[in-house]
């Protein structure tokens, strides 16, 4: 892939990109921004670079108006209305403040259609959002159109207060004003990031008429400040949840957008089972065909779905933190994260950064090939040949070691996945064979090699042309509820008709967790 390269105080930043996207666009997905006040159409004049070699094209009419012929001539530009074929060096003339908020990896991926949009007035603005544990999705739509117009990716401060859900429920369950923080702390992470979007697009965040709202059950209950003191119970975990809030229009005030905006909490189903999976089932159409169809969700909360052509069976598992950064080398799938590791251990990295450290798809490839060359065996037990210390990875100036409790974190995540899919199929009678398809959900999932997460038991052993990495589907569903009336009563009718399966009353769970914590393919010997 080719390279932006930037210039900054003496020192070089280099990130990858895909052609066709502008040099706004590429540093949008950094932590180094051009300064900007409009959705990228050249007409703030803010975006200014100056460029030091490789192909450019010729100045734009907004460029010719907006900086004069002595600036052109010292090759500065505006980042939007440069789309580098390929490799280009830069220096960033206005640097925009640094933010915890990167644009989406991927643009949301909707089945709709033109006919399946709601009639909305022209101008009129909404908004989906994924409430997830450990990161928050926004997508801002011009609801007329069914338009993307921005899209922004950051973390769940709640993590500051437990990595785990379970943490966080104890916290509220215990003191009602941390409860409170919890739900306070998510409000305004979602308001700074409309905030992003709003001052770099030059968006009127007042035109936001409707927000909808999905996430796994214990973020919704604590965001709602209800209700979230069952999920501590196991006797509740089969029951629905009710995750309104009291009264979701004071959000508007602190959130900057409409007063009169519709904001809706998408109800989960029960337990920890959320409206994020529901909106990942409606979005691949799981149901849609008679085969044999499995979803898995990937996160610190896991979530299963199984079609086996007339009944919705869904579940959770208590994944951890080694899906989203939790092992001791760890970090999300941002730039800087090695998000695949090769035969010989070479590594990709995100953006093309200098290495940070590793996030989960480069965790499963790392894992695998150590498997392979005999480095690791079955058991997450390394071999004489690696460093009690673990196995080294030396990246960038530092250092980064993979350590036995590492793996150990992998295996009991991977185990507990595993069984909840091996439950779910001895239920419907299936085996691996009879699916059709495997739908993998997460940002976890957009980057994960198939064949290596199969050979450490993450998925189920079937061909690789059955297998659909379809990135972020708890945000592409909510944001086609939020369009679509169509699309709402599809979501509904999946709830109403999913069969909740609570692990903990399901007593081959433990025997299939204790089989699936071998690094090994998921159901081998």
């Amino acid at each position: 892939m080719p390279l932006l390269t930037v210039e900054l105080a003496g020192t070089c930043r280099s990130f990858s990109f895909e052609a066709g996207r502008s040099v706004k666009d590429i540093l949008d997905g950094t932590d180094v921004r051009v300064r900007s006040g409009c959705p990228g159409l050249g007409t703030c004049g803010l975006c200014r670079i100056r460029v030091v070699e490789g192909e450019h094209g010729v100045p734009t009419l907004h460029e010719q108006i907006l900086l004069t012929a002595d600036e052109r001539g010292l090759g500065t530009r505006l980042g939007c209305q440069v789309f580098p074929p390929g490799d280009l060096r830069i220096e960033v003339l206005a640097l925009a403040q640094r933010s915890p908020w990167r644009s989406l990896l991927d643009e949301p991926r909707l089945n709709l259609g033109p006919e399946d949009l709601a009639e909305f007035p022209a101008g009129a603005l909404g908004v989906a959002v994924d409430l997830g544990t450990t990161h928050i999705s926004l997508a801002l739509y011009d609801l007329a159109g069914g338009r993307l117009l921005a899209g922004r990716h950051g973390q769940n401060p709640q993590a500051d207060l437990g990595a785990d859900v379970i943490s966080r429920l104890q916290a509220a369950e215990a003191d009602p004003d941390q409860a409170h923080a919890l739900s306070q702390l998510v409000l305004q992470a979602v308001a700074e990031g409309l905030f992003d979007i709003a001052s770099r697009e030059g968006i009127d965040l007042k035109r936001v008429s409707r927000i909808a709202l999905v996430g796994n059950t214990p973020m919704l209950a604590l965001l709602a400040e209800r209700n979230y003191e069952q999920l501590l119970h196991p006797s509740q975990w089969d029951l629905s949840l009710d995750c309104r809030p009291a009264d979701p229009g004071a959000w508007a005030a602190p959130l900057r957008i409409d007063p009169a905006a519709r904001i809706e909490v998408l109800p989960p189903l029960a337990g920890f089972v959320g409206s994020d999976l529901l909106a990942g089932v409606a979005i691949t159409r799981l149901t849609r065909d008679g085969v044999g169809a499995l979803f898995i969700d990937f996160g610190t909360n896991s979530e299963i779905a199984l079609w086996d052509g007339g009944t919705l069976r869904v579940t959770s598992a208590a994944g951890g933190p080694a899906f989203e950064s939790g092992i001791s080398c760890g970090m999300p799938a941002e730039p800087g994260a090695v998000h695949q590791v090769g035969p010989d251990f070479q590594v990709s990295v995100l953006v093309g950064q200098e290495p940070q450290g590793l996030c989960g798809s480069g965790l499963v490839d790392l894992v695998a090939n150590l498997l392979r060359t005999g480095l690791l065996n079955a058991r997450g037990q390394f071999s004489p040949a690696v460093s009690p210390e673990g196995f080294p990875m030396v990246l960038g100036k530092g250092g980064l070691i993979l350590t036995r409790r590492d793996v150990d974190l992998l295996q009991r995540a991977k185990a507990g996945v595993g069984a909840g899919v091996r439950v779910l199929m001895n239920q419907a009678g299936m085996a691996g064979r009879d699916l059709g398809r495997v739908c993998v959900g997460g940002i976890f999932g957009r980057f994960l090699d198939v064949a290596n997460a199969q050979a450490i038991g993450l998925l189920p052993v079937t061909p690789a042309d059955r297998v659909e990495l379809c990135g972020n589907t708890a945000l592409a569903g909510c944001a086609e509820a939020l369009l679509s009336p169509a699309a709402r009563d599809r979501l509904d009718a999946i709830r109403d008709r999913a069969k909740l399966i609570n692990m903990a009353n399901c007593p081959e769970f433990d025997d299939c967790f204790l089989e699936n914590l071998f690094l090994r393919p998921l159901g081998g010997t």
